[in-house]
């Protein structure tokens, strides 16, 4: 791979065969489990007498993630050698996951904000390596790297760049882009700035179908454009005018959106357009084009058929501000007892558990959460997560039931 600093044009090639192979080695290490690992070829089961847990059949890691941060790795060994004394930032979060984010600062990778303020931008010089995470940056924050000369070491996801390309195509055609997501998520944030790429463009995001029935009201019987644009507020374009640019729309979303919302977004902004200007003349005002990342489909699709097998509960791990995990946690809330936990530390004992309230956005107590007797326990997690994670939360379960796993694998 090749990265091009603006200033002085040098490539770099961080996937040399003796980095990665370094890097890799450092990677397993840090995140991989050899328990997990084994319970997957176990059928995904792992199970005492009075304790059975069942992995979803996806989890943990997608290959974006671990792209992301393989050349977050690289971009340290690099520099090391070539040019031990190059600073190497970092903007914001590589993923939403606070336990690799720690690793990856104690790596001596500098964070800085998603969106560097004028004193951030100031410290940069020509020559330093900025990383831009997997979920991507601003089109304005990027020029402004550029500008200063930095090396860029871009992670960004090849599901989020197919979103990019598609909004900048509708922006091309004065179609505005109608993004399925959440307004201050980084990828949407990125997301919407290319939708601006060309200065023509326009968008709106919608966060649930409530929003989404909303705008289609408008479309179709008019209302108080004031009141529209202060519902949205902070999530529709510079100069954005319900009356003109919700004449052609296009559908695209945040990649780590549930599909099924999504496809329900597009389907009534789709009836919409039909019903105020006519089936033929559909395509002149209403565009789409499914933009669900593969392996946020895949988890979805694994944990659907788990919530099928009788089970207690489930354990929902990774980081709270992760898009694609509190999807998984809201699958799994509205079928049975659920838990979403940062890590397995979380579970303070059987009698205590402090898990992530999606509706109160905090973390809350939950107590007696582990029933007594014969249970099955489901464990998922976002593709934000490391299976060492997941390791740790088996261990813990197993833990609280006075059982060491290192016995039961021995058994």
């Amino acid at each position: 791979m090749s990265l091009e600093s603006a200033a002085s044009h040098k490539k770099i090639n961080l996937r040399r065969p003796d980095i990665m192979t370094a890097v890799q080695a450092q990677v397993l290490t840090h995140y991989r489990s050899e328990l997990v690992e084994r319970i997957r070829a176990n059928g995904g089961v792992i199970a005492t007498s009075e304790l059975t847990i069942k992995l979803a059949k996806e989890f943990g890691f997608c290959y974006g993630v671990e792209r992301a941060i393989d050349l977050a790795y690289a971009a340290k060994k690099y520099f090391s050698e070539v040019s031990p004394h190059t600073p190497i930032y970092l903007l914001g979060e590589i993923i939403h996951n606070p336990e690799v984010n720690d690793q990856i600062s104690n790596l001596g990778i500098q964070i800085i904000s998603p969106k560097p303020t004028d004193e951030e931008l100031e410290q940069l010089q020509s020559g330093d390596a900025v990383i831009i995470p997997a979920f991507g940056t601003e089109v304005g924050t990027r020029k402004k790297i550029e500008a200063k000369g930095c090396i860029i070491v871009d992670t960004t996801c090849g599901d989020v760049m197919s979103v990019w390309k598609r909004v900048r195509q509708y922006s091309k055609e004065s179609v505005t882009s109608i993004i399925h997501g959440k307004a201050k998520h980084e990828e949407t944030k990125a997301t919407t700035s290319q939708a601006r790429a060309y200065g023509s463009g326009h968008y709106l995001v919608v966060f649930n179908l409530g929003e989404t029935d909303y705008v289609c009201d408008y479309i179709l019987n008019g209302g108080d454009k004031h009141a529209f644009l202060e519902k949205f507020k902070g999530a529709h374009s510079d100069g954005f005018d319900p009356d003109l640019h919700l004449r052609a729309v296009g559908v695209a979303n945040q990649t780590t959106m549930l599909r099924g919302e999504t496809e329900e977004v597009q389907r009534r902004f789709k009836a919409v357009m039909i019903k105020k200007y006519g089936a033929a003349e559909v395509e002149k005002h209403f565009r789409f084009f499914d933009t669900i990342c593969g392996a946020t489909q895949d988890r979805q699709d694994a944990l659907e058929k788990l919530l099928v097998e009788p089970m207690n509960l489930l354990i929902v791990v990774g980081g709270y501000n992760s898009s694609n995990t509190s999807h998984l946690a809201e699958m799994g809330e509205a079928k049975l007892p659920t838990y979403f936990i940062m890590n397995a530390a979380k579970m303070q004992s059987d009698k205590l558990i402090v898990h992530y309230d999606q509706h109160k956005k905090q973390e809350v107590e939950t107590r007696d959460w582990l029933p007594a007797g014969k249970i099955n326990v489901g464990i998922t997690a976002g593709a934000s997560c490391p299976n060492n994670l997941i390791e740790d939360t088996i261990r813990r379960l197993f833990e609280l039931r006075g059982v060491s796993v290192q016995e039961l694998l021995a058994g």
